[in-house]
């Protein structure tokens, strides 16, 4: 699959860009759950540790043109002549017909490569396992006949203050802090180093810290350290002074603004190349900079370093493999689907090209739903993660908004300023899955502290979240939307109430049904059973707007999603939940996800409402802000795309369900890129409607939710394996126009190969050769390895 932009490279697990000028930044990331980096396809971007708000250690200008960003930038300079070229494309911006560029982003890495004047350069830029530093491995080469004198200057552009924030606005303070030094391989880059020292107390901006750049496998003729020196009063990253006039004058800051960049000559006989490194990281240059020098002294090292990144990444998204007659689907779901949801996990909604550090720490609901994405990849990585957000439930059942790794102490929190009537509820998405996943059943049994005090079992925790919104319910017995209820833009007063998250209720009891069934619990289970009882009652009699489900209730009796509105009058999340939670019978299945589909659905994708909010008072839907048909004012938001084709795949609707799910698929806008925009290799946060010029664009690529969902309704509802308690269970949805798919699986510690042939009615499954009685594979039949033959 090609298009004017790039292709996938399936056997490699790489998106090949091979035209610089897309039509957007297209990035990449690199990195750990502890160091990371964005990187675009002409090496703009930013490096961040542990948070991108307060561990910010690169500039990066969000509201900038894509000619104006700051990068990890290389340049070359021809010594005959003066000319002079960047690696990447960007900044200098050589003419296309003279200047041949190619990006590979791939899992952990990008490698960008680029051809002029018969000179061949290409810079890898990746962080070794467990590092607190990248590396760029560059290579020139002389493709030429003649003999070539040139000068190379890598250089990066760091922040005075580590934090976003303040390095960006507080200006009169933190033009005064740094202090760098130098060699001529390696660089220390200072900031408030008249301070003490505080890594206890990471959020502390004002304690001394280190970053370093340094030069391995080559020497410099010099440096500069000073920003202004390097670039020139009035230059800029498209001809920097030093470049320009072709030297480095070995400067440094002391106050104003720092910089990294080396000078180093090479000599070039035809055909020869030349190999080296730079590294950049955490830590005082004559101490963590020499360590990480002499772990990348040599070219061997920095392979055998690429090497292991891209072995155990691959290795990770081995855990399901897919081969569909689709190949963009293919592409997505065995190498960018998985890797976009593990970059979520990591990074939840903090740093993106988009997201500049103002979202601080793990948003409570974000995370608790990213983990479904990762799960089968990271899942001792998921349980702690889990775990830490069990720990921002307060006692009363209540959740902290955000959960901040490097500050937060279980049992000594305070109670937040507001509750979101979401937050908890999704504990029932991910808790079920990682116990599924693992087979730990007695998880729910573990004691964990709650944030403000006390502490209790996980089956407790969880009963409270429910207590949370049952305590709090409004006049028709439905929970409150309290600030917010996954929509931040519904105004419903704290006695509002949300048709959405009372579904998402319903789904919590019955899955805490289930839980105290297997524990025997029987208390437990006749409580919550006494409770869905008197509830769908309620949500019967007070959700139903006729045609389709109600949004919410505000705190006046006014509907949300009814009828009844002008704007606004049918959202897609409670039609699509009305059957996830098992709540809807079939006539109002069938009418609502019909409304859905009559109302909502678009070539591109499911918009969020409809019709857009244009008169209505802020007060009542603050998504008027947003002009129509982008975001919540009836944009197409992909986090819900997965919801709606999961839901019409539990009603066996498997062309209708792949129809949704090829609207919202990035690889599907492979070649209409000029369309799309964004990333053709990975999900968007919302993509613009019909009610919007843009109809068909996308925005926010990367860290949103639509990651997960769209990857979980791919494989456990298109593709139907499911990780249950007793096994692995099979219970496709395919579009009818494919014949057959295969699907490799590893589940508990054992592979299982599946074939499913398609056709109409109930699967009928062979295992290892022995026909089972229903589509459960349980792990006592299960073998290391398994054939399983799934007939449609």
């Amino acid at each position: 699959m090609s298009s004017s932009y790039g292709y996938f490279d399936d056997s490699n697990r790489e998106y090949v860009i091979t035209r610089p000028n897309t039509p957007r930044p297209w990035s990449n990331y690199i990195g750990n759950a502890n160091f990371g980096g964005v990187i675009t396809n002409n090496a703009a971007g930013y490096t961040f540790y542990r948070s991108a708000a307060q561990g910010k250690l690169t500039r990066y200008k969000f509201n900038a043109h894509a000619g104006e960003l700051n990068g990890r930038y290389v340049y070359l300079r021809d010594q005959a002549n003066g000319d002079f070229w960047s690696i990447s494309w960007m900044p200098v911006k050589k003419p296309l017909a003279q200047f041949e560029s190619t990006c590979r982003h791939g899992t952990g890495y990008t490698c960008i490569e680029s051809t002029y004047g018969s000179i061949a350069s290409e810079v890898t830029y990746f962080t070794p396992a467990g590092a607190l530093y990248e590396v760029w491995r560059i290579t020139v080469t002389n493709t030429g006949k003649q003999a070539r004198h040139l000068k190379v200057f890598p250089c990066v552009e760091p922040q005075c203050n580590w934090s976003a924030e303040d390095d960006t606005k507080n200006l009169q303070y933190n033009q005064y802090i740094s202090v760098t030094t130098g060699t001529q391989n390696l660089i220390d880059i200072g900031s408030n180093i008249n301070m003490p020292e505080d890594p206890g107390h990471f959020e502390n901006k004002d304690q001394a810290r280190h970053t370093f750049f340094g030069l391995a496998g080559a020497k410099a003729n010099a440096f500069d350290a000073d920003l202004t020196t390097f670039l020139g009063t009035y230059g800029t990253y498209a001809a920097p002074e030093a470049v320009v006039q072709g030297r480095c004058s070995n400067s440094t800051a002391s106050g104003d603004m720092p910089a990294a960049a080396f000078e180093i000559e090479l000599q070039l006989a035809p055909g020869e190349s030349k190999t080296f490194a730079c590294v950049f990281g955490v830590g005082k240059a004559e101490v963590e900079g020499r360590v990480a020098l002499q772990s990348m002294a040599s070219t061997e090292q920095i392979d055998a370093a690429l090497n292991t990144i891209k072995t155990e990444t691959h290795q990770k998204l081995q855990s399901f493999e897919v081969q569909t007659p689709d190949a963009g689907f293919n592409s997505m779901l065995n190498t960018w689907a998985p890797y976009n949801c593990l970059m979520t996990f990591y990074w939840s909604r903090t740093a993106s090209l988009v997201y500049a550090g103002e979202r601080d720490g793990l948003g409570f609901r974000d995370t608790m739903q990213d983990m479904l994405g990762a799960m089968a990849i990271e899942l001792d990585e998921a349980q702690r993660r889990i775990e830490l957000l069990l720990t921002g439930q307060l006692a009363n059942g209540g959740a902290l908004p955000v959960v901040k790794p490097f500050a937060h102490t279980p049992g000594a929190m305070q109670e937040p300023d507001h509750y979101r009537a979401d937050d908890c509820l999704w504990f029932f998405n991910a808790i079920p899955e990682f116990v599924r996943e693992s087979g730990n059943i007695d998880f729910y049994k573990k004691v964990l502290p709650y944030a403000d005090k006390g502490n209790d079992t996980v089956l407790a925790h969880m009963r409270r979240a429910m207590e949370f919104n049952f305590e709090r319910c409004g006049a028709h017995g439905l929970p409150c939307g309290l600030h917010a209820d996954w929509n931040d833009c519904l105004r419903l007063g704290e006695s509002g109430e949300s048709i959405f998250v009372a579904f998402q209720l319903r789904f919590a009891l019955r899955e805490y049904i289930d839980i105290c069934e297997r524990l025997s619990e029987p208390e437990e289970k006749e409580w919550a059973t006494e409770k869905l009882k008197a509830y769908d009652t309620a949500l019967a009699e007070h959700a139903w707007d006729g045609q389709w489900y109600l949004r919410a209730y505000r705190h006046d009796g006014l509907k949300f999603g009814s009828q009844e509105n002008e704007e606004g009058s049918i959202f897609m999340n409670p039609q699509a939940w009305a059957i996830i939670s098992g709540h809807a019978d079939d006539e109002r299945a069938a009418q609502s996800m019909q409304a859905l589909r009559d109302k909502l659905s678009t070539e591109y994708g499911v918009m969020l409402c409809s019709p857009p909010y244009v008169k209505t008072d802020p007060k009542v839907a603050l998504s008027v802000l947003f002009n129509p048909g982008m975001k919540e004012n009836a944009g197409i938001f992909n986090h819900t795309q997965g919801w709606a084709v999961i839901a019409e795949a539990m009603l066996g609707h498997g062309d209708q369900a792949w129809q949704y799910f090829q609207a919202s698929m990035p690889a599907s806008y492979n070649d209409r890129a000029d369309l799309r925009e964004v990333e053709p290799y990975v999900v968007c946060q919302s993509t613009h409607s019909q009610y919007s010029p843009r109809f068909g664009a996308g925005r926010v690529s990367w860290l949103s939710g639509s990651a997960t969902w769209n990857y979980h309704a791919a494989t456990q509802y298109i593709l139907g394996i499911r990780p249950d308690y007793d096994g692995l269970r099979i219970a496709p949805c395919l579009p009818s126009h494919w014949p057959e798919v295969s699907i490799s699986r590893t589940f508990r510690g054992k592979r299982f190969d599946i074939t499913i042939r398609n056709g109409s009615g109930q699967p009928k499954i062979v295992c290892n050769g022995q026909s089972l009685p229903s589509n459960l594979i349980s792990m006592e039949l299960a073998e290391a390895s398994n054939q399983i033959l799934v007939t449609l």
